[in-house]
């Protein structure tokens, strides 16, 4: 197996880390491996911003449902979508006032999204092929207007998702995934069996989670989605505000 999927294969979320700083060439490596990924029309619609200073990721901790790794990790990235500089090209060649009218779309919330995405995942195998831990943060979305503040962002760039970098005191051990049959189809989305597809797996994961080294506890992967998400509905009703704020939709919500 080449060191790739190897690195792919052995994610784990880290949520305990040593007292050891991030070296800043590691940083700008996990950066330019960020920078690599696929994005629509080479827009490049992501910014990054690194808290490294301990009061501040104390900051962040409490802004993101008060989870204490935060401000343990060695250094913490907020990725954000990023419209700005596409409005700075437009002002630049005479077209000013397209970017209002082109952030408001849709499409535009959805392509930042994505890329996001896409430079998020290069950030964690890069991270962890240095032998660093990681693990996503969605919840610097629960105070985003705050955030925002925080981290000085302009008109056009919302905060998306956190990640925590840092050197792992812990080992969790690699949490098992829905089978493939479940998640991948050929030519048509397949309900067949789905339900049964997951009692299997809820074994397989009630199995995990009884053996593994820390917040180990007794259920299964369908009992806690369902029991998890209940109780995060609406949380997250400030992104309606934050994506107005930041020039992200054009309509009043009804």
């Amino acid at each position: 197996m080449n060191p790739v999927l190897e690195t792919l294969f052995k994610h784990q979320c880290i949520r305990k880390y040593k007292n050891q700083p991030v070296e800043q060439e590691k940083l700008e490596l996990i950066i330019k491996a960020s920078q690599s990924g696929p994005n629509w029309c080479n827009g490049q619609h992501v910014s990054i911003i690194a808290v490294r200073d301990p009061e501040r990721k104390k900051v962040f901790a409490k802004l993101c449902s008060n989870q204490e790794f935060i401000s343990t990790c060695g250094v913490f990235l907020v990725f954000c979508a990023d419209f700005y500089r596409t409005g700075l090209a437009f002002e630049m060649h005479e077209n000013k006032g397209f970017i209002e009218k082109f952030a408001s779309q849709v499409d535009a919330l959805l392509v930042g999204g994505h890329e996001v995405g896409i430079f998020m995942e290069n950030a964690i195998v890069a991270a962890e092929s240095m032998g660093l831990g990681t693990v996503p943060i969605g919840s610097i979305r629960l105070h985003s207007l705050e955030v925002c503040k925080e981290l000085d962002l302009p008109k056009y760039v919302i905060p998306i998702c956190g990640l925590c970098i840092g050197y792992p005191d812990e080992n969790p051990g690699v949490k098992p995934k829905l089978p493939s049959k479940a998640i991948f189809f050929d030519e048509k989305y397949d309900t067949t069996s789905l339900k049964e597809k997951i009692a299997e797996y809820d074994v397989e994961y009630q199995n995990y989670l009884a053996t593994r080294g820390s917040n180990e506890r007794n259920s299964t992967w369908s009992k806690t989605v369902s029991s998890f998400y209940p109780i995060i509905y609406g949380k997250y009703d400030e992104d309606y505000e934050l994506f107005k704020k930041q020039g992200y939709i054009s309509i009043d919500k009804k």
